[in-house]
């Protein structure tokens, strides 16, 4: 072979070696993008093991990471509506969230309920010898004047103000605060039998730990039965398609989510480790939603 032929060969080997190598750095910073998935959540019981599921399925059965952002309910959409988080899977819909929704459904997209049979109310122990939120005013004293709430931002905290004014509600006042701070009022009131009003939702570990119900809501402000759904930011679907189909099909039952949060109260386990704990278990729920 020629001097010629030799240089020829040494100059294709040469660019097929950088091409090659080109496409394997294009190849690792697009895998790169694509492993990278930031779920976006309030910090309620329920949506603690409901994002912590997903972020579990995503980083043990996927390969993603995933970052849990919490934040309050406004700031959620806002976060899925500018892009700056793929997806929430604690959207409480028709009633709780449905204000969010409406100003911002032309900036997310709703991929439907992942949970249904939800419920938001006024709640007290089963020893209150009431039943509905008529009767409250009358009883102001025995609850201090006061109805325990959760976070301001939240949907259920918007929706109970407009229970103060539809029901004139005048000698009680609504307290700002957390779910934390709501279930310790609760245990605490509990603890030595004195009346107590909380806003409450289902599915929640406090039903499970004691007798409580809800106050019947004859003007229907809080609305019926709820349904929790998936909302992912635009542009999901064409990035990240494999992340955007466990998403569309992830779906879980009462009875499930309810599991997972008796777990997440024992406080020598951590959510996410118990939602692996969920994922060993339920094995071919978990494969369906992968397909």
């Amino acid at each position: 072979m020629n001097m010629r032929w030799i240089k020829f060969f040494m100059v294709l080997l040469a660019f097929s070696v950088f091409a090659t190598g080109c496409q394997k750095q294009e190849g690792t910073e697009t895998s790169s993008k694509k492993k990278k998935v930031d779920l976006i959540y309030v910090e309620w019981a329920s949506e603690v093991a409901s994002t912590n599921l997903v972020k579990a399925v995503l980083q043990e059965k996927m390969g993603y990471d995933v970052d849990m952002i919490p934040v309050s309910a406004a700031a959620m959409w806002q976060g899925i509506a500018s892009g700056d988080a793929d997806a929430m899977v604690a959207a409480w819909l028709p009633t709780t969230h449905g204000h969010y929704l409406e100003k911002m459904k032309n900036q997310v997209i709703d991929l439907g309920p992942n949970l249904v049979g939800t419920r938001i109310g006024l709640v007290v122990p089963t020893y209150v010898t009431l039943d509905s939120i008529e009767e409250l005013n009358a009883n102001a004293e025995k609850f201090d004047g006061k109805i325990i709430g959760i976070d301001p931002g939240a949907g259920l905290m918007s929706k109970t103000e407009q229970v103060l004014d539809a029901y004139d509600l005048d000698n009680l006042e609504l307290i700002v605060g957390s779910g934390a701070t709501m279930t310790a009022s609760l245990a605490n009131a509990i603890q030595q039998k004195r009346w107590v009003v909380v806003t409450g939702w289902s599915p929640h570990w406090m039903f499970a730990k004691w007798d409580l119900k809800y106050l019947e809501d004859p003007k229907n402000i809080y609305g019926g039965e709820e349904e929790i759904h998936t909302i992912v930011r635009k542009g999901l679907k064409e990035e990240m398609p494999e992340v955007y189909n466990l998403l569309d099909n992830f779906n879980w039952s009462l009875k499930d989510m309810q599991q997972v949060m008796v777990w997440n109260r024992d406080e020598q386990s951590t959510p996410y480790e118990n939602a692996k704990r969920w994922i060993e278990q339920n094995e071919d729920k978990v494969q369906e939603w992968m397909q």
